[in-house]
């Protein structure tokens, strides 16, 4: 074999050797970011738990409150639902922004449940209406963190994307945009909501 040939097949070996690198890396960040939403999945299945303990105890307190007590259970079914689908397909457009539509209007239900509830001084009080306080805090920011760090690996998956050559190896092999997981325009989604009773 001539010497030029000898040099096409190592240019030949090296470019696949370079494009099962670049889509190996490519792999690796879609794989980060997925496993980064599961810890976001996580978070927001131990405050959709809590959600049902904060209305039993507020029940008793607030019988004349049925519909903002109402308007949290709806509140919560709709954000798990958004969070199973947005579990089904972490970083796709649609499945984040349902799911940050979902979380805003969540956390404008629980707003309202705490507005209404500084008016109980004895639900105030109550060790168990404490206590999820206290968890749920504790979830909002495990959420805030988890959220964050889904946010910085979907960054870094999409600049690797869209960086040259690995641009042409992520459409050659259909790798996608991912979307983060934002706040809504919503005010309510803007500000945590308050869960002080003191």
């Amino acid at each position: 074999m001539a010497i030029g040939g000898w040099v096409f097949l190592a240019v030949v070996v090296a470019a696949v050797i370079a494009v099962v690198a670049i889509y190996n890396g490519l792999v690796a960040f879609r794989n980060r970011y997925k496993n980064a939403f599961s810890q976001i999945d996580v978070q927001l299945k131990r405050r959709y738990d809590l959600i049902p303990n904060l209305i039993e105890t507020a029940k008793g307190y607030m019988a004349h409150e049925r519909q903002t007590l109402e308007a949290v259970i709806t509140a919560r079914q709709t954000a798990v639902r958004a969070a199973e689908r947005a579990a089904a397909q972490p970083g796709q457009a649609g499945a984040m922004q349902g799911l940050a539509t979902a979380e805003a209007g969540l956390a404008g239900a629980l707003g309202r449940l705490f507005a209404v509830a500084e008016a109980y001084p004895e639900l105030k009080a109550n060790q168990n209406m404490l206590a999820i306080q206290e968890e749920l805090t504790s979830t909002e920011n495990r959420v805030a963190f988890a959220r964050q760090a889904f946010n910085d690996t979907v960054m870094e998956y999409n600049i690797k994307r869209e960086s040259f050559p690995a641009n042409l190896i992520a459409g050659m092999f259909g790798f996608g945009g991912a979307e983060l997981l934002q706040a809504t325009d919503s005010p309510d989604e803007r500000k945590a909501p308050r869960v002080s009773f003191s």
